[in-house]
């Protein structure tokens, strides 16, 4: 490479390989290796059998992103280099998560770089879950995933079975040429396309999550135990006559934490008991192999796809009422104002005292609901104290300057048949808030006790948000009158916590909470402490979690060694974190499209109706807008405006027409219709029913 580096022409090969000096007796491993850089993209061979390197020939390598509507973008592999924008006309013949080789033209539009593909370097999709809709001379597949906009032919005799209307998943026989269609080959029916656990299903499949644990792993759950042995109970710290007790929603399965508050002189205890997944799940064995390929439980509204099989998730693992179980308890001591004095650690057994809800926890709390209330009868008390605990420990959190966006989340209810029966705003109580912040102190404390004994561990990390993003951030919050206070160039927490409270109850209040959420990194793990911005601390992990979190399961593996001498510090834990990011990222793309799918199909019989909304994001192609009673996002397109031509401002998040200067910015209300919604497609098309916004700047000048 640095021997092509150096020749602004292509060379030949005997000329490069004596350039770099190969040896006669090396050559032919040398031009190997050359060929697997061209592979790569690396570098590139010419007519005549002669190499250079891509720049040199204007040509960018890196991964194709294709929109929808057929253009894409190519995001090169060096991180420096920009986007380059890529016309639908010259993406043949590669497809949405290919790696390519785009050549940059010779002229820029809208000051961007533009260049078509000409040559596929990896393919990125072998298989593709989607509708098969028989034509008169070929099945044509209608892939779920959006982005894979060319046709996709099934030839006679390769339907597999499979109907006009059935979903299916598909190997790719046959990539797409400059003038020639795609084929595949249907390798399983998985049933009618609108049957709600065929939906489920679909969206397994194409994102690839494991449906059935290996014969190896599920005997292996067969032999767990019903319960700890007497033995066993003995060696560990007994906490069985503690009126300690799990709070999760009314449809969790799997208990693996619960809590206690006592009073600690004029201060508090705080008991957090996890579940000892490690006891039951050696490194190494097969349990612990499967776990960590599959890196976390993914939670569908129909059902969970579990990192555990269900004897220990849901069984020995599972801190059930009345049922002896073995844990990790975290034990913190707190003054009166929520500060903490001591923490210890340790391997204990508990008998959970019962499975409360929250809601049941709400309505004796928030509610004073007197039959909940006499319910839970010597339980009331702790539930009390805990309560008290929690709101000091969430005044002291956000006075160091943790980061609490007040954005609202759905939740799907379904009817008998898995149907979407409504869509409400998730509930978020003080019920809630105390077990975040009881698992926030306890994994911040178990992390904190892994750094102090030199112990390397999975970290969760939020790094802060770059550069960039916060310049521009900077300048859109100007607008409305708000300063992000910069240290030394960079915001701190506590900066971005003080916008959210300036803006507190003001009309841009949904679109500043929007903005700065967009503008953060997301989190992840790693091995290395790079401290979590949104939590303002700069040391934090993950511990409360092990039945559904790979990197928990390793972190009690690790308190083990710290505590005992048990156990060794696994040597690729950087892989680990690596991987079960990327597992997390999975999770949340399949649990984020199944979400999606139900709420266009509670949709599907809402044509014609209209809904009070707002615009909650913009692109060139239009604005969406979320509606909000139903928390559903559907599309405006330019074309449903009419009457001129829109631009799109990326920096101020709006779009504005050119000739009556219109805006249609983030966070304004608007009143929509539903024009159309369509289940394949994935998509919910909206008209404004008034043709009218009203921006808040135009209501606040009014009012004055």
């Amino acid at each position: 490479m640095a021997a092509l580096e150096r020749r602004p022409k292509p060379t030949a090969l005997p000329e490069l390989l004596r350039a770099a000096r190969i040896e006669r007796g090396l050559r032919a491993e040398a031009t190997e290796r050359l060929s697997a850089l061209e592979a790569t993209g690396r570098l590139v061979r010419t007519k005549g059998d002669r190499y250079t390197l891509p720049a040199r020939l204007d040509l960018v390598a890196g991964r194709l992103a294709v929109h929808r509507d057929g253009f894409a973008f190519c995001v090169p592999d060096e991180q420096e280099e920009a986007d380059v924008y890529v016309p639908a006309g010259g993406v043949r013949p590669a497809m949405h998560g290919d790696r390519v080789l785009v050549r940059i033209e010779p002229f820029q539009r809208r000051g961007r770089l533009e260049g078509r593909v000409v040559k596929v370097l990896e393919r990125g999709t072998h298989r593709i879950v989607g509708v098969l809709r028989q034509g008169r001379t070929a099945a044509v597949l209608v892939p779920q995933e959006q982005r894979l906009t060319l046709p996709i032919l099934v030839p006679r005799g390769a339907e597999g079975g499979a109907r006009d209307g059935d979903m299916v998943v598909a190997e790719l026989v046959r990539y797409p040429g400059l003038a020639s269609e795609a084929e595949a080959r249907v390798a399983l029916v998985l049933g009618p396309a609108d049957d709600p656990r065929v939906e489920t299903e679909a969206v397994i499949h194409a994102h690839g999550l494991p449906l059935e644990f290996p014969p190896e792993v599920a005997a292996a759950a067969r032999r767990m135990p019903a319960g700890p042995s007497a033995e066993q109970v003995a060696r560990r710290l007994d906490l069985r006559a503690l009126p300690i007790v799990t709070i999760d929603g009314e449809n969790a399965r799997d208990f693996d934490d619960a809590v206690l508050v006592e009073p600690l002189g004029r201060g508090f205890r705080l008991t957090v008991a996890v579940a000892d997944v490690a006891h039951y799940v050696p490194a190494g064995s097969p349990l612990d192999l499967e776990a960590r390929a599959r890196g976390t439980s993914v939670y569908f509204p129909d059902r969970v796809v579990p990192m555990l099989p269900e004897e220990l998730s849901n069984g020995i693992c599972s801190l059930k009422p009345a049922e002896d179980r073995l844990v990790k308890a975290v034990r913190l001591e707190l003054d009166a104002r929520g500060r903490l004095v001591a923490a210890s650690f340790g391997d204990a057994v508990i008998r959970s005292a019962a499975r409360l809800t929250y809601t049941q926890v709400r309505q004796a709390l928030v509610d004073g609901d007197p039959s909940v209330r006499a319910a839970l009868g010597g339980l009331l008390e702790p539930l009390e104290r805990a309560e008290a605990l929690a709101r000091l420990l969430i005044a002291r959190r956000r006075a160091r300057g943790s980061i609490d966006f007040d954005l609202p989340e759905a939740e799907v209810v379904l009817d008998l048949r898995g149907r979407p029966a409504d869509i409400v705003r998730a509930e978020r109580s003080i019920a809630h808030q105390m077990i975040e912040e009881f698992m926030l102190a306890a994994n911040e404390a178990v992390a904190r006790e892994l750094a102090r004994r030199g112990l390397p561990f999975p970290h969760r990390v939020h790094e802060p948000p770059a550069a960039d993003s916060v310049a521009a951030l900077a300048r859109f919050l100007e607008g409305f009158g708000l300063r992000l206070r910069l240290e030394e160039g960079r915001p701190t927490p506590a900066a971005f916590q003080a916008v959210l409270e300036q803006v507190q109850g003001r009309p841009e209040e949904r679109l500043v909470n929007t903005v700065l959420l967009r503008s953060m990194q997301q989190a992840r793990y790693a091995a290395e402490p790079f401290g979590h911005f949104g939590l303002a601390t700069d040391c934090y992990t993950h511990f409360t979690s092990p039945i559904r979190r790979y990197p928990d399961l390793v972190v009690h593996r690790l308190l083990d060694v710290a505590l005992g001498g048990s156990g060794r510090v696994p040597p690729d834990l950087v892989a680990i974190a690596e991987e079960s990011s990327r597992r997390e990222r999975v999770a949340m793309e399949a649990e984020r499209e199944i979400v999606q799918l139900k709420k266009i199909q509670f949709m599907q019989d809402k044509v014609g109706q209209v809904y009070e909304g707002f615009v909650s994001g913009v692109a060139p192609f239009g604005f969406f807008v979320e509606l909000r009673d139903v928390f559903v996002e559907g599309l405006v397109h330019v074309t449903a405006l009419g009457g001129d031509f829109y631009e799109h401002v990326e920096g101020q998040h709006l779009l504005r027409g050119r000739r009556t200067r219109r805006t249609y910015r983030v966070g304004d209300p608007v009143t929509v219709r539903v024009a159309g919604v369509s289940v394949e497609r994935r998509t919910i098309d909206f008209v404004l029913a008034n043709g009218e916004v009203e921006e808040p700047w135009r209501r606040r000048r009014r009012s004055r």
